[in-house]
């Protein structure tokens, strides 16, 4: 794919795919608070058939969700998630930006003309998606193409972009980049993603104490009870080995669907769907030039896991691994062609 001339232009209906995709985020959101609800209302399950091991599991569950047990787990790890969520909006730009060599572009400390374009076009991109306050512009000194943008509020908004991108790329495909990164703060993505990452993270952990509490807790004493205590074992256990490979194909989806959005949203802002096309074809065929250049790059970065879900492209679909995610075998973000396809443009031998 050298360039947009291998490619059928049409019009892309942006307008149904971000009705479509707004449509799975709000499903799999839903979906990642019942799971964790669930988590919890399972360890208030174990507790109180310990606590009543000859009543049935399904009338323990009925006084919990009637609230005439008293379901203290389920309330405590919803306690435990909100704090979680509060520390992590408040240290997420940092961490997102720590690892890298990098510096904030204001109209005062823009050094040259390109970073001095670069601020306008994020200024103008504000303006046309609506946005109440201006987000923070970041470079980061890196040579390789990418770009991605933080923030769980308009207010705390922020875009970085690596300095490969900003001059290997024309005003118009930066722009179509910066509507793209601006689209993730209007559809409020970083906010999502964020409760659907911390949502997981917890999920998982409390799912092992409670794997290894049963575990260990068990033997005669819980036979003697009855098979209720020892059926709910198994339920865990089955749990324990199935749900994370759930969550994480809920984050590829969730991920995969935000990406499509942003397109559309900066389809949307741009009224024109070639610049965005330009630049994602720019920056796959420059990571596929530099492949082993980039891949030392992204290796020798810190924290770049953290990132990687972030990026406008995702480096491990052109093989650089390395980022130490656990997912590295499944992209997190949608095949450039299928993109492409999304906002009206294909290959034209297909």
């Amino acid at each position: 794919m050298a360039s947009l001339n291998e490619f059928h232009v049409s019009t892309g209906d942006w307008r149904t795919s971000l009705k479509r995709n707004k449509r799975r985020t709000t499903f799999v959101i839903g979906t990642f608070i019942i799971i964790y609800l669930a988590v919890g209302m399972l360890v208030d399950l174990f507790m109180q058939s310990g606590h009543y091991p000859h009543v049935p599991l399904h009338t323990i569950f009925i006084a919990l969700i009637t609230f005439k047990l008293i379901p203290y787990a389920t309330i405590i790890v919803g306690v435990i998630a909100v704090l979680s969520l509060w520390v992590t909006f408040a240290f997420y730009d940092k961490i997102m930006l720590s690892g890298t060599d990098y510096f904030e572009v204001t109209p005062e400390t823009a050094r040259s003309l390109e970073e001095r374009q670069l601020y306008n076009v994020v200024e103008e991109m504000k303006v046309a998606a609506g946005l109440n306050y201006m987000p923070r512009v970041f470079i980061i000194n890196a040579d390789y193409m990418n770009a991605f943008a933080s923030g769980y509020s308009e207010k705390s908004a922020m875009v970085a972009i690596t300095r490969g991108l900003m001059q290997k790329l024309n005003r118009d495909e930066l722009t179509a980049v910066m509507a793209h990164e601006l689209s993730h703060i209007r559809h409020m993505d970083i906010k999502l993603t964020l409760v659907a990452s911390v949502l997981t993270n917890l999920t998982l952990i409390i799912l092992d104490i409670l794997f290894y509490s049963a575990l260990f807790s068990g033997g005669n004493g819980d036979r003697e009870r009855g098979g209720s205590r020892n059926n709910l074992l198994i339920i865990i256990v089955v749990i324990r080995y199935v749900l994370p490979l759930l969550t994480m194909i809920l984050m590829l989806f969730l991920s995969r669907s935000r990406e499509y959005m942003a397109d559309a949203g900066c389809v949307e802002l741009m009224r024109n769907n070639e610049p965005l096309a330009k630049a994602l074809l720019k920056i796959e065929n420059d990571h596929k030039e530099n492949k082993e250049a980039y891949a030392e790059a992204y290796q020798s970065t810190p924290h770049e896991a953290v990132r990687r879900e972030a990026y406008i492209f995702d480096p491990v679909q052109q093989g650089i691994s390395g980022i130490h995610s656990p997912s590295d075998l499944l992209s997190t973000h949608p095949g450039i062609l299928k993109r492409l396809a999304a906002i009206g443009i294909k290959i034209k031998n297909q």
